[in-house]
């Protein structure tokens, strides 16, 4: 059976993260959903998504094929349903579809020919941005049983001291030493060749991914996600980084999502409850306005090839879009859209030609190549936002 996970009604409500991924590629736990689902179907599966996006992430249909909506994350329960569909068979979760079975060439428009299958068990869905850090601890945790089911933890070293250790587990290559582990309230994975500098204290649940670093004294509140080869300083909690991003100084991020290619400037802060107490509103793109998010602590949400200065302040309930620059005393305004420059006292449009130069020598710090697929995207992505900027 071929397997191919698509964007879903949700799209919109996970921007600014969308502008440069599908759904799929959204890190939420230890693994991105794709990760998820190809661990639980043992199969590679690929993309339905935006026009813009699919020749780096294209699409392999075959003469018969199950389409998932990437908004639901897998579990045991709901994946033995998707190996069984037959053709015509549709499983639902309330009013939204979780899969549906197709065959080549086949458009479906709507279900109504299709024999329906309620599921009426738990499962995760990540419709908002919000989302991604306020359900990331069950994510963790359902990641963490499938990760380190019928495996040996690496040792803990004599100079970590723990507390529930057997809820710790520790891949091949890690370092850490003289820091403190505090797995109680939560699991705590440590990937490949990740390192926890001396002095640090955690809290659980953690995802301490492959390449990636606390570096030293950090303290961590779960549940935190810190995506490969992210480097992160201060103090965080309850955060989502996705990969290759660095807040990697003293600070505070709270119940935010950093998209990949990120970064945070010493000393800055990030405010995540609102003076008043009052619920948090983000940036909608869908309705040009902010929207209620039903939460008291909500922070910032930064998308891909973002940076902010030493100092940087940011509201409770900040969004920030793809490839801006922020600088400069104050507090900038709560939304920031794709491709700004500059901060409190006003935004500039900031040029592609020199997005490009920065993201093709950051990338290339990493040994990663700034490719002609992902220029394509962000040229795409500065076209799409310009309404949003003064230009």
């Amino acid at each position: 059976m071929n397997y191919i996970l698509f964007d879903g009604p949700y799209r919109d409500n996970l921007l600014p993260f969308t502008y440069t991924r599908p759904v799929a590629e959204i890190r939420v736990g230890i693994l991105t959903i794709r990760q998820k689902w190809e661990s639980f179907l043992e199969y590679t599966t690929t993309t339905v998504t935006e026009d813009y996006l699919s020749d780096k992430f294209p699409m392999v249909e075959m003469e018969e094929n199950i389409m998932i909506n990437a908004s639901f994350l897998p579990n045991t329960e709901v994946v033995e349903l998707v190996k069984n569909l037959n053709h015509n068979q549709a499983l639902f979760k309330d009013e939204d579809v979780i899969a549906f079975f197709a065959k080549e060439g086949e458009e479906v428009n709507d279900f109504s020919n299709f024999e329906a299958i309620e599921f009426d068990g738990d499962i995760l869905k990540i419709e908002n941005t919000w989302d991604i850090f306020s359900k990331n601890g069950g994510a963790i945790e359902e990641d963490f049983n499938l990760i380190t089911n019928g495996r040996k933890s690496e040792p803990i070293p004599a100079t970590v001291k723990t507390l529930n250790p057997e809820n710790i587990f520790i891949e091949k290559g890690a370092k850490l030493n003289f820091v403190t582990l505090n797995a109680s309230s939560g699991p705590i994975y440590i990937g490949k060749d990740a390192e926890i500098m001396e002095g640090t204290v955690v809290r659980g649940p953690l995802a301490l991914c492959n390449n990636a670093t606390l570096k030293l004294a950090t303290k961590i509140y779960g549940p935190t996600t810190v995506g490969p080869h992210s480097k992160v300083g201060g103090e965080v909690n309850n955060s989502v980084i996705f990969g290759f991003s660095n807040k990697g100084h003293d600070g505070f991020l709270g119940n935010s999502v950093l998209g990949e290619w990120c970064n945070i400037g010493a000393d800055s802060n990030n405010s995540n409850l609102k003076n008043n107490y009052a619920e948090v509103r983000l940036w909608n793109y869908q309705t040009g306005g902010f929207a209620k998010t039903g939460l008291q602590f909500c922070g910032l949400m930064m998308g891909d090839h973002s940076k902010c200065g030493i100092n940087t302040m940011f509201n409770t309930g900040t969004v920030v879009g793809v490839s801006s620059n922020i600088f400069g005393s104050g507090f900038p305004r709560n939304f920031v859209p794709s491709f700004s420059w500059g901060g409190s006292k006003g935004f500039v449009t900031y040029k592609t030609n020199k997005a490009f130069e920065v993201a093709e020598v950051v990338m290339g710090r990493r040994n990663e190549e700034f490719t002609d697929l992902d220029k394509a995207i962000l040229e795409y992505v500065f076209e799409e936002t310009k309404q949003y900027r003064r230009e």
